[in-house]
């Protein structure tokens, strides 16, 4: 399957991350790629229709899609997640010191605290609002400059090399000026074209206003927020897209999870029963049994996608010597002896395969063994379904910072991988 054949772009890259500022808003974003390809959303608590087709559901910041025209398996999954490190909102946000106007945040995730100081940020995520007796979920952004977190002077730092932030303390924002707290609250209500009184739950987080961008001389190069893992949800879909329209010998399932960044386990997680539960769903509804569910498991395989670690030019020493990755230079595999990822060899083998057929070239990723090495939903998504599982990505620069780094060419060369290892040939 040629690159060319998968509608993965810089550009398209850049509009896909500024459109999703939130989980939620991720969501939203792809649900309305699917709806114009003719998909159809499912309820969870509705049986499943048993004839084959598109379908997708959603759960919060999470969503699973999948094609099933003929069979009942095996699958080819591909997974991400949709959450960011980033500053969230605090139950009670409102706060005034020294006559300013502040709303308490707290870091979630293991977020590059520096990298948020002294930028605008907005706010987005969900409402939970009352309608008479029942609940009802609405979605919030304010793409204005509303808050900002601000550094201290160099002129009072104790050393003048910088200071450490308490994340307690520190990372406050800004967001007018006075003696008395104003409700934080009732503003994003307002915003939101709620009545602050009707609001009973919320998910808010900040992002960073400035759009995503191409860059460098050569324009080779992006500039963007939340490319971890934004990049692979993207990537994700333009390959299943591709994958729908042209199937191999599996039924093709695109899932991208939320609470990635702080461990997985919530309802939506991918240490929950989300993706298994719904893959059984799909057997089940097509009038398989049991065994044919496990049948159709042992011969599945998923690919984990997350960002990988280019090499930095700056601080060469902190990578793995004789596995220096390349951005522009192709799809990295990420190996772990101490299964931080989950590959194994069938796995690699996999999607060796698939850069092969897509015509990309692949690189292979270490980390230094004397550094703590991060993982992704690979090796949980492997326990939980018994599936051969291979744990890549594409190369990034500034992982968890406020804005991230990458290859202009890559995304493509991503998704073309990711089409031809949804669609297995013979």
């Amino acid at each position: 399957m040629p690159s060319s054949a998968v509608a993965a772009s810089a550009a398209g890259l850049c509009a896909f991350i500024d459109a999703s500022p939130s989980p939620f808003h991720v969501c939203r974003t792809m649900a309305e790629q699917l709806d114009a390809d003719g998909f159809v959303r499912l309820d969870e608590t509705q049986p499943w229709p048993s004839a084959g087709g598109r379908y997708y559901i959603v759960r919060g910041g999470s969503l699973v899609a999948w094609a099933d025209p003929a069979q009942t398996g095996p699958f080819r999954v591909v997974g991400a997640h949709t959450d960011s490190p980033n500053l969230r909102v605090k139950q009670h946000p409102d706060l005034s010191v020294a006559g300013w106007q502040l709303v308490r945040l707290e870091p979630y995730g293991g977020a590059w605290l520096n990298s948020w100081l002294d930028r605008e940020l907005g706010i987005s995520g969900r409402l939970s609002v009352r309608e008479g007796n029942s609940l009802a979920e609405r979605l919030v952004r304010i793409d204005e400059p509303i808050l900002r977190v601000p550094q201290l002077a160099i002129h009072l730092s104790e050393d003048r090399r910088g200071v450490t932030l308490d994340p307690q303390r520190h990372v406050n924002a800004i967001w007018g000026v006075g003696s008395e707290p104003a409700s934080f609250l009732d503003y994003v209500a307002e915003a939101a074209g709620v009545d602050p009184a009707a609001v009973l739950g919320w998910e808010l987080m900040t992002h960073d206003l400035a759009a995503s961008r191409v860059i460098g001389a050569g324009q080779d190069l992006i500039s963007a927020p939340r490319l971890d893992n934004q990049g692979t949800c993207y990537a994700g879909l333009q390959a299943f897209r591709t994958a729908v329209d042209n199937p191999g010998g599996a039924v093709p399932v695109l899932a991208v999870f939320d609470h990635e960044e702080v461990g997985s386990q919530s309802d939506r997680g991918a240490q929950s029963e989300l993706l298994p539960t719904v893959l059984e769903r799909i057997v089940l509804a097509r009038g398989g049994g049991r065994a044919d569910f496990l049948a159709a498991m042992a011969g599945s395989v998923c690919a984990s996608g997350d960002m990988a670690h280019a090499t930095h030019p700056n601080y060469p020493e902190r990578h793995e010597p004789a596995h220096g990755i390349a951005i522009n230079g192709g799809p990295v595999l990420k190996v772990n002896q101490n299964l931080r990822y989950a590959t194994d060899a069938v796995g690699a083998g996999a999607f060796a395969l698939a850069c092969a057929q897509a015509g990309v070239p692949m690189q292979r990723y270490v980390h230094r063994a004397d550094l703590p090495c991060g993982s992704t939903i690979g090796p949980m998504t492997a326990a939980r379904t018994g599936m051969p599982t291979v744990d890549i990505g594409t190369p990034q620069l500034a992982m968890h910072s406020a804005r991230e780094m990458m290859g202009a060419t890559d995304i493509t060369a991503y998704a073309a991988a990711l089409a031809a290892f949804l669609a297995p040939r013979d």
